[in-house]
């Protein structure tokens, strides 16, 4: 790995299969873009149903055979507590792959990704051996043990926005709880994922225990959603993909199915906001944070019609500061979208806003601070309706929908009134309102008075069509382990 951030470095692309690297069985590969300019980073291996099937031949030899599953909890624990120290190790190299890959600063791919992903292998590891069974409360006559078992090889699909994190928030918990993993990273972010797989192995988990085989979609994570030998699917994406996860999981063999999915998530400024700057602040910064691309972004602004004025001309202020810039700049604070396709994505619903009657107060356009990339400007719209197109669908771009209300009851209806049901936040001075309206919104996470201030000892997750299931915190281990009762009848002797 280069010292010089402006180099690309030599990146492997194939897959780790078995604790081996190796290219897919047919040799087709496909060429991973670096969205920062459009420069090739290496060709990747595109895996396909055959790929899978030997990736869960080598998890399910590995979980039979009990390399992994049958070492003690203390045993596991400080082999996670390896696999993190790996990744501090190779931070730098890690930060430098993650923003080449996807587009993120720098400085936050060093600064949250990689040491977020780190913590959350860490405190796994360090939990596994402190959950405690189960003895029910049963006659005298029997003795009644309630046990968590690991559910057996866990397909994993993730997403190409925090590739590194959206990983360790699931192959954490599954690893840890004694599983072994195959992974399917996302085709426009794959090559942190493949190089934690190298990671784990360094730090002493099993070959065959943590696999990771990219490719499309269709070809690599459709069979192993639909793959007979996998016992639980957990996927990070898109309301529309989760869906069809679904399905698949029903039309094979019925595996556990755990999707984290798309949100549309309301911030709501009463007029009685603490301190409104705080909360310009977070409603600016959370939305263009890692250009938009984050499922949780607060896109749908909603502030109280008697200081809305005051608060965009805060709001428009900031706005300068968040100009993409080269993501390998360590002052750029907004890098560049994840690819062409996205990138036009976003620009498609920046013109739907328009054409729909909203009122464009800041950005709408692409721009190229570096040539070859793929940037978009931060974006505001004031005037939108929540019947329009920008304020129901999840764009994953750097654009604000900004709405107005006039009470409580108004603004709880237009936030509830929508698919999704990942986050919220409420800012209010008003202790009684706060928790009103935090219990009436249908969301996983509300925040009071901030916004994605967070811990990896809280679940994530959401209602409705945001998902099924919750990431983090000791709640993740549900997801992977089965609950087993063992009824041991007691004849007493005395």
């Amino acid at each position: 790995m280069s010292d010089n951030a402006s180099n690309t470095p030599r990146f492997d692309g194939r897959a780790v299969i078995n604790g081996q690297r190796v290219d897919a069985r047919d040799g087709q590969t496909f060429e991973c873009l670096s969205p920062v300019d459009g420069r090739l980073l290496t060709p990747v291996a595109r895996c396909g149903a055959a790929d899978i099937d030997a990736a869960v031949a080598a998890g399910r030899a590995a979980f039979e055979d009990r390399r992994w599953c049958g070492m003690s909890p203390a045993a596991r624990k400080r082999v996670m507590l390896k696999f993190a120290d790996q990744l501090i190790a190779h931070a730098d190299e890690l930060a430098l792959t993650e923003t080449l890959d996807m587009g993120k600063p720098v400085k936050y791919a060093r600064a949250v990704d990689v040491n977020s992903a780190a913590n959350c292998i860490r405190w796994y590891g360090e939990a596994v051996d402190k959950v405690y069974d189960e003895i029910a409360p049963t006659p005298s006559t029997a003795l009644a043990l309630i046990t968590r078992e690991p559910v057996g090889v866990v397909g994993v699909i993730v997403p190409w926005n925090y590739p590194m994190i959206m990983a360790a928030w699931k192959i954490a918990p599954a690893l840890a709880a004694g599983n072994s993993v195959v992974l399917k990273p996302s085709e426009k972010s794959p090559l942190t994922a493949l190089r934690l797989a190298e990671l784990a192995l360094a730090a002493g988990i099993p070959p065959g225990v943590f696999n990771v085989v990219p490719g499309y979609g269709q070809e690599a994570g459709s069979p192993l959603a639909l793959h007979m030998d996998v016992d639980c699917i957990a996927f990070t994406g898109s309301t529309r993909v989760g869906k069809q996860i679904h399905v698949m999981a029903g039309q094979s063999n019925l595996k556990r199915a755990w999707t984290e999915l798309g949100g549309k998530s309301p911030n709501i400024v009463f007029a009685d906001c603490p301190d409104l700057d705080r909360a310009v602040e977070a409603a600016v910064g959370s939305i263009f944070f890692n250009q938009g691309e984050s499922c949780n972004a607060p896109s749908r602004l909603f502030v109280e019609a008697s200081i809305k004025d005051a608060f965009l001309e805060k709001a428009l202020a900031l706005v300068p500061r968040y100009q993409p810039g080269n993501p390998l700049d360590k002052s750029t604070v907004m890098g560049a979208i994840v690819d062409k396709v996205q990138m036009d994505t976003v620009l498609r619903y920046i013109e739907s806003g328009r054409s729909e009657g909203a009122k464009l107060l800041a950005g709408g356009e692409a721009t190229e601070p570096v040539k070859g990339g793929f940037y978009v400007q931060p974006t505001i719209f004031d005037g939108v309706k929540n019947d329009m197109t920008i304020a129901r669908e999840e764009i994953f771009g750097p654009v604000l929908s900004v709405l107005s209300f006039t009470d409580a009851a108004d603004v709880v209806r237009q936030a509830n009134s929508n698919i999704y049901g990942l986050q919220a936040a409420v800012w209010t001075r008003d202790i009684n309102r706060a928790h009103g309206v935090a219990r009436a919104l249908r969301a996983g996470t509300v925040h009071v008075n901030q916004y994605d201030e967070d811990d990896i000892t809280v679940p994530f997750g959401g209602f409705k069509q945001s998902g099924v299931g919750r990431d983090k915190s000791l709640h993740a281990f549900d997801k992977y382990t089965e609950v087993k009762t063992t009824w041991i009848r007691i004849d007493s002797p005395v």
